[in-house]
């Protein structure tokens, strides 16, 4: 009886492990040779597992028909446009905290001088923050615009839409202030672009000194 309880449970373990079960399919030495195990590390040959089932030949996310596998201008336009009202909003408090203390210098510690310390980051805090938001709903507007005319997402789509940010905010100005507005976004982008390309172009430049 002993005897043949313990087949059962032998037999079990060995379709658990793979190891000599008649039921699971084995793999030999040859077998395994031949399957490339690149980026992993060497698989037991009792391991009843298909090493080739575990090679990952696609891309691990799946994406939606037509879609990319970067987030496009309009996707990154709700993050550029709340990023720098956040950031336009801190900014401004500070520089209301720092005047609101250089007004209120002689006076007192008070009531009074909190409340205008108060009113000056409130005023200050939405003021700049209404002003890079503007800009960055400009932006973001001449960028998908230029994007999907041109059907092309490059630094130039970046550098026009800056430099047509620019010009429309500062068209009350003029000419002169539509210039200097041009101006002012075409410096800022193209040095956003250089940037981004700082370590292809340095990567191109010694390919060419080799």
């Amino acid at each position: 009886m002993e005897g043949g309880g313990g087949n059962p449970k032998g037999s079990g373990l060995g379709g658990l492990f793979g190891a000599g079960g008649a039921g699971g399919p084995g793999y030999s030495h040859a077998d395994l040779a031949g399957v490339p195990l690149t980026g992993m590390s060497p698989l037991s040959p009792y391991l009843n597992v298909d090493p080739r089932y575990l090679i990952q030949d696609t891309d691990e996310f799946i994406l939606p028909t037509g879609a990319n596998k970067t987030r496009g201008r309009f996707e990154l336009a709700f993050f550029t446009i709340g990023g720098c009202c956040m950031t336009g909003a801190a900014f401004g408090a500070l520089n209301g905290l720092r005047l609101g203390l250089k007004e209120t210098h002689s006076m007192a510690w008070s009531k009074p001088r909190n409340v205008q310390i108060l009113n000056m980051v409130t005023r200050q805090g939405a003021l700049w923050a209404n002003t890079l938001g503007s800009l960055a709903l400009l932006y973001s507007a001449f960028g998908v615009v230029i994007e999907k005319t041109r059907g092309a997402e490059d630094d130039l789509n970046t550098v026009a839409a800056g430099t047509m940010t620019g010009m429309l905010y500062k068209c009350t100005g003029g000419v002169r202030g539509i210039a200097r507005g041009g101006l002012a976004g075409l410096m800022l982008t193209g040095l956003y672009a250089l940037y981004n390309n700082w370590e292809h172009m340095k990567g191109s430049v010694q390919r060419q000194s080799l």
